[in-house]
């Protein structure tokens, strides 16, 4: 990449090119973009969002534009912005009714954008949600989670529901989980995970089922220590409750998840007290991980995109010692 940047989103577009956005680099936050081509392997710069941002997230919608929410800049940020691949030009559009660090964000199958949770301060967590509607390019506020969290996944399952997963609260790590109804705008319990955790992966697997994977918890806000988590469960929407499945070979947390053509499941780089450099694959048949090539690079906060060409591509992130890449590499 032309500069080096963790806490950045990263997106396929649908012409097969990736479109990373912002992040920092170990001094400031960046409003700088860049294009990934998979037929050159080279990087080009385009448009820069109007907000240096990190921590924001990146949702690709129906129409081919890519919506990017929030994030932090020194200050917590509810503004919105959409980045049109055809121009390669970044337009502001209403600002979320509140600032949100470690939110999630999900395209919903009408189109619209629910993001919820998320953190406002060191000690508060927000239940909120709300919904962005690309055709009138504004916000409604919806229902309220059961419990605030941020530091938690969400999937969109195969039914239109939304998954939320663990996280943190304000007392510790969640091994709550919680469904949205897109139709009703309400959300309510599901089955608790086996264990809490936060900064894990969460991926839709080809029979509908969701793996999570890792992750991290401490047992209460200002604690000094961390425990990070090898394991990993299976949600079965058809049922609402969890199953303990195989363990990958090391803890780590902050790492990436990508499903591969083949229906394997990747998992790359992470933290665990250091920087992480090893990759293993979950063979969802056997339940089973297995050990694959190393990374040259330990990361974590870095991002992992499937080419079009079944290929995962690393990108960026950062060493334990807040050192940042601009370094990418091929799965």
């Amino acid at each position: 990449m032309s500069v080096t940047r963790s806490q950045h989103t990263a997106s396929t577009l649908a012409n097969g090119l990736v479109l990373v956005a912002g992040g920092y680099n170990r001094t400031s936050s960046l409003n700088s973009a860049e294009l990934y081509n998979p037929a050159t392997g080279n990087w080009t710069t385009t448009g820069n969002m109007s907000n240096a941002r990190r921590y924001h997230t990146a949702t690709t919608l129906v129409d081919g534009l890519v919506l990017v929410t929030g994030g932090i800049n020194n200050i917590l940020l509810n503004s919105a912005e959409l980045y049109n691949p055809a121009t390669s030009i970044w337009t502001t559009t209403t600002n979320m009714s509140v600032g949100r660090l470690y939110r999630t964000a999900s395209i919903l199958a009408n189109g619209s954008v629910l993001v919820a949770g998320g953190q406002i301060s060191r000690t508060t967590s927000l239940n909120s949600a709300e919904l962005y509607n690309p055709s009138t390019g504004t916000w409604t506020t919806t229902g309220k989670m059961g419990t605030a969290r941020h530091y938690h996944t969400a999937s969109t399952l195969t039914n239109g529901s939304v998954l939320v997963t663990g996280g943190f609260s304000g007392n510790g790590a969640l091994n709550s989980a919680e469904l949205y109804n897109p139709s009703t705008g309400t959300w309510t319990t599901t089955g608790q995970m086996s264990s809490a955790r936060q900064q894990h992966t969460a991926t839709i697997l080809e029979n509908g089922s969701v793996l999570v994977i890792g992750g991290s918890y401490i047992l209460h806000a200002g604690s000094s220590f961390t425990f990070f988590l090898n394991s990993t469960e299976l949600y079965n929407p058809s049922t609402g409750t969890w199953i303990t499945t195989g363990s990958m070979s090391i803890v780590r947390a902050i790492h990436t998840a990508s499903t591969l053509i083949n229906g394997l499941v990747l998992v790359a780089g992470g933290y665990n007290g250091a920087a992480i450099n090893s990759a293993e694959f979950y063979n969802p048949s056997t339940g089973t991980w297995i050990t694959t090539g190393k990374m040259s690079t330990a990361r974590h906060y870095h991002t992992a995109s499937t080419l079009v060409n079944g290929s995962v591509l690393s990108a960026g992130g950062q060493n334990a010692a807040n050192v940042t890449f601009n370094s990418a590499e091929l799965y």
